[in-house]
């Protein structure tokens, strides 16, 4: 009795004890990274995040193990969003769960999203206009590229041969690309329209060497493509390589500017011409057109709303306006570029929903004075040499050369509601793939 004790007893009760303090640190450290994220105002998730279903959750904690970034944690035996600016919504939790506890949302309580209705097919509520991508909710290179393969899928059953195109797809992103790969594989006859003189939609307005987390995707025609964690230019040349060998046509620097409902479909009206077509599939993403500051000065060509190439300001004295994760990472990347002086100017007191890695690599540069960052700050003029500025409701002058405006875009909903698009606005609710 006494050796059944010692060999099978007190093996088990050792390793009770060791998953039990295992399972307490974990706790702990889950509970400190909420605390944190509550005290620097990140517990707002940016877009697309997990929701934990207590009653479900077992508290297994694979949702923990399969969430690469650390935005999941385990708090009073159950899984929970404790980094929320840290979750890019890939949904990993989701797919890890094996009670199917956990649900992807959009918005929060507090704050909404705006989310066309969209069908299975990613059809809005107007017959044969179709919606793929970041615009409909899915900003993952996979779900996107899955999308726009999907719609093509549905358009190609609705040929009518009486109008001049099948389908207008508007935008060249993973959704447009994809979309258009599908087109031609099923014989369609298409346009795909890019406002743009470049494809990629919002991959390529990321700063030079940018990361790009994705996973292998499927296309048409091409194939299989295995990607996983590479760099914004490899990406760039592995889509430009898929249009040159697939030899799909792309309309580049030709942007969209109305759709008219006709007998037989629309008329899509855009800066270069006029296409008749039964379908319409916008994979236009929801950065829409870039938010400007409306301030004296600001039509100058010193002024941009993008960084792409952070070493072309070598020297200069470059000004960066905005608190998102664009603005930080664009901050960044100029204070690594040999800038004469780098400037970030933000209207608010902290930086809310951005990446952690992204606010301590932002603190790492200003503590080495290599940028300098203006809270509660505005632009009021910018002149030739110089912008004015109000800081703390103080005025003040810094020399430049350059400002780069992160702002965000002017989101294209009342295009869609006024081409009878009916968007939503979820406050967590769930929205589906």
């Amino acid at each position: 009795m006494i050796n059944y004790f010692f060999i099978y007893v007190i093996p088990l009760l050792l390793v009770f004890f060791l998953y039990i303090r295992k399972q307490r640190k974990t706790e702990k450290e889950s509970i400190d990274h909420l605390d944190v994220a509550i005290k620097s105002g990140l517990n707002e998730p940016a877009s697309l995040h997990p929701i934990v279903d207590i009653d479900q959750c077992i508290g297994c904690g694979a949702c923990v193990t399969a969430c690469p970034e650390g935005a999941i944690g385990i708090i009073n035996g159950k899984g929970a969003l404790v980094s929320a600016s840290k979750c890019i919504g890939h949904g990993a939790c989701a797919i890890s769960c094996p009670v199917d506890g956990i649900q992807l949302v959009f918005g929060t309580e507090k704050r909404g999203m705006d989310i066309p209705n969209l069908s299975p097919n990613f059809e809005t509520n107007v017959k044969n206009i179709f919606i793929a991508g970041e615009l409909g909710g899915m900003g993952l290179i996979r779900n996107t590229t899955e999308q726009g393969k999907q719609a093509i899928r549905h358009i190609a059953k609705l040929k009518n041969g009486k109008t001049d195109y099948d389908v207008v797809i508007v935008g060249s992103g993973p959704a447009g690309i994809a979309a258009t790969l599908g087109a031609k594989e099923n014989n369609l006859r298409y346009v795909t329209l890019e406002q743009e003189d470049n494809l990629g939609g919002a991959v390529y307005q990321y700063p030079r060497n940018k990361l790009t987390m994705t996973a292998p995707i499927d296309l048409p025609i091409v194939g299989e493509i295995k990607m996983f964690d590479i760099r914004k230019e490899d990406l760039l040349n592995i889509w430009q390589r898929v249009v040159k060998e697939a030899d799909i046509s792309i309309q580049f620097n030709e942007r969209m500017e109305q759709i008219t409902k006709t007998e037989h479909g629309f008329l899509v009206t855009t800066s270069k011409g006029r296409y008749e077509t039964t379908c319409i599939l916008l994979a236009i993403g929801r950065r829409g057109t870039p938010r400007k500051l409306d301030v004296p000065g600001e039509s100058q060509p010193k002024v941009v709303y993008r960084l792409i190439d952070a070493e072309q300001y070598a020297n200069q004295h470059v000004l960066v306006v905005g608190g998102g994760d664009s603005a930080l990472e664009a901050a960044i990347s100029l204070s690594e570029a040999g800038c004469s002086s780098v400037t970030l100017s933000y209207r608010s007191a902290s930086f809310n929903r951005v990446k952690q890695k992204n606010l301590d690599a932002l603190q790492l540069a200003e503590g080495s004075g290599k940028l300098k960052v203006l809270l509660n700050s505005t632009v009021e003029a910018i002149k030739v040499d110089k912008v004015s500025l109000k800081s703390e409701d103080k005025p003040m002058t810094i020399q430049n050369d350059a400002v780069i405006v992160c702002a965000g875009g002017v989101l294209p909903t009342p295009f869609l509601k006024e081409i009878g698009v009916m968007v939503e606005t979820h406050y967590g609710t769930v929205v589906n793939e």
